[in-house]
């Protein structure tokens, strides 16, 4: 009787256990993560990883001064030769070094100094040059008390152009301050009456954030734009638009957006035109939500929220509404202000390049 009695309450237990289950189970199914919820944890996430980006030494090689660009001689449109500018010919340790006597035309070289040989091109300069970029090449006596402490070190360049119309150029760099790495810095652009403008950049912050951007012109127009930490895609936006012979402008093929593991996208449907957006979360298209792309510019080429030209208006299971920069907040202007340094003008490497042209014109 023992016996069979601890059997029976064996089996009961396993009964009541397999319910409770079960119970969990099924009720884990019939409340999957919202829209709502999955985008307000992703746009927290986001908002954290922009934080950290925008505090850290990295973002200063960013967001640094765009008033200083490559100063170089008039070569004249006769000049066919295509020229190059290889990290060989510009390798060596420069160090900043305050002068108060300017000959002739102003150089670079004169602020800075060739102080040993390289293989790879090594510029050292006072962090008080970059912040403070107009004083680059202005001499005040307390110079001499600078130290070189902003050091950027190429491991890569590459320069190839033509009568400045058609260009091809590559760089590599790692960025200290004050002895901290401060991030990796990779841009490549090209232009050409064949190929359009074309240009990517990415930089690799210390604390694992990858931030890239890349833009192509030309028949096919692509733009995009993302925040990465490790294998974990933040952010990421891509648009595509193509231009044929018969069309006057460019004409959106593709747009996406992710944020944590919520997708949006559009693409062309049947007669070449394009589908309503669609919403998915964790890989699930969501049936009961919707997404509107709502454009604030008649530009037809990198027509993206990334850079504010272009709005999404969400409605959620719940029948309520908000566009994604009420749901965003600040952290879509600073996404903006990111990524619209990242294709302008860089402090660090403009010297790079005055100091590259300079020793091109010399020899």
């Amino acid at each position: 009787m023992k016996s069979e009695s601890l059997f029976l309450a064996v089996v009961v237990l396993g009964l009541i256990s397999w319910s409770c289950n079960k119970n969990q189970s099924l009720n884990t199914s019939a409340n999957p993560v919202t829209l709502k919820s999955a985008l307000t944890s992703g746009i927290s996430e986001l908002t954290a990883a922009v934080n950290t980006i925008s505090s850290s030494s990295g973002y200063q090689v960013l967001s640094g001064p765009t008033d200083l660009t490559t100063k170089s001689a008039v070569i004249s449109p006769l000049d066919t030769v295509t020229h190059s500018i290889l990290l060989a010919d510009i390798a060596g340790v420069y160090d900043y070094k305050a002068s108060a006597v300017t000959k002739g035309h102003p150089s670079i070289l004169q602020f800075f100094t060739k102080t040993a040989a390289n293989t790879q091109m090594i510029v050292r300069l006072p962090e008080e040059k970059v912040n403070a970029s107009r004083t680059l090449l202005r001499y005040t006596p307390s110079d001499t008390l600078l130290t070189n402490n902003y050091v950027v070190t190429l491991s890569d360049y590459e320069y190839n152009f033509k009568y400045f119309v058609n260009w091809n150029y590559k760089m590599a760099s790692s960025i200290k301050i004050k002895d901290v790495d401060a991030g990796v810095l990779s841009i490549q652009s090209s232009n050409s009456t064949a190929s359009g403008y074309q240009f990517a950049s990415k930089f690799v912050f210390p604390s694992g954030y990858v931030t890239k951007c890349q833009y192509t012109s030309g028949d096919t127009a692509i733009s995009d734009y993302a925040i990465t930490n490790g294998t974990k895609t933040l952010y990421e936006e891509k648009y595509t638009a193509v231009k044929s012979s018969s069309d006057l402008k460019h004409r959106e093929t593709s747009f996406s957006l992710t944020i944590g593991n919520i997708l949006i996208t559009r693409s062309l449907g049947k007669g070449q035109s394009l589908d309503s957006a669609k919403v998915y979360v964790g890989g699930v298209l969501q049936l009961n939500s919707k997404v509107e792309l709502v454009d604030k510019t008649t530009d037809t080429t990198d027509k993206c929220v990334t850079n504010q030209k272009r709005e999404l208006k969400i409605t959620f299971d719940d029948g309520t509404t908000s566009t994604f920069t009420e749901l965003a907040g600040t952290v879509i202007t600073d996404i903006s202000s990111l990524f619209t340094s990242m294709r302008q003008v860089y402090f660090a490497t403009s010297i790079i390049d005055w100091i590259a042209w300079d020793i091109f014109i010399n020899n």
